[in-house]
């Protein structure tokens, strides 16, 4: 590819990335980026747990340490599944944004599965996913569903799922993000309400990845990425 060449297609990506983004305030995200040190006092704020700290500050969610992490994760998958849904809190409140839990599905076999069994086979995914589309995502509730350890067991799937959240509404219309969050057969979302309580920081996170998925849109991305 020639210079020029080169040059009107890094125009024409920044013509897209100006023409999709809004333009108040959003050169922040574009040409400056939040310190990861600002970040971490920030999202520090208010939480004990050290291994929830490195899970929830981490702005790039996919630097979690396999090995460090998933204890945390079984112990979150292991409450939720012999104890979080089985209490009135969880249940009402799965009752209400339509979604059931293990024990309320039906089983492939026809021997009954006992309360302790391996939860390995449960997602907590699609329970995060509903919980933040419908702001029912306070730290109560999430306690409540994933017991007392989730920041550092569910924390980074959590942060991952709100910025998926942000990105689904920026890219489709109200119809179509609903539809991103229903589970068929009979289980879809009854409404969408905007995200709880977002900070700046993780605003300035979410606007930063956007940036760079435009890039990918448009092969911005290894030598011709604009950062």
């Amino acid at each position: 590819m020639s210079t020029a060449e080169h040059v009107t297609e890094h125009a024409g990506f920044w013509k897209r990335v100006l023409g999709k983004l809004p333009a108040n305030g959003y050169a922040r995200s574009l040409f400056s980026r939040t310190t990861r040190s600002k970040r971490d006092r920030s999202n520090a704020a208010g939480m004990t747990n050290p291994d929830a700290q490195s899970v929830m500050n981490d702005a790039e969610f996919g630097r979690v340490d396999p090995t460090g992490w998933f204890p945390h994760y079984k112990n979150c998958l292991q409450h939720f599944v012999d104890h979080g849904q089985h209490t009135p809190q969880v249940q009402s409140i799965a009752a209400f944004i339509n979604i059931r839990l293990p024990c309320q599905r039906p089983s492939e076999s026809s021997t009954p599965v006992p309360v302790s069994a391996p939860s390995s086979f449960v997602s907590v995914r699609p329970y995060i996913r509903r919980l933040i589309v419908t702001a029912q995502d306070s730290p109560t509730v999430m306690q409540g569903f994933f017991g007392g350890d989730w920041e550092a067991g569910v924390g980074c799937i959590y942060k991952q799922e709100r910025v998926n959240y942000l990105f689904t509404a920026k890219s489709s219309g109200w119809a179509s993000t609903k539809a991103a969050y229903d589970i068929s057969p009979d289980e879809e979302t009854p409404f969408l309400r905007p995200l709880r309580d977002p900070s700046e920081d993780e605003i300035q996170v979410a606007e930063a990845r956007w940036s760079e998925w435009l890039a990918m849109e448009d092969w911005m991305v290894g030598a011709r990425s604009p950062w």
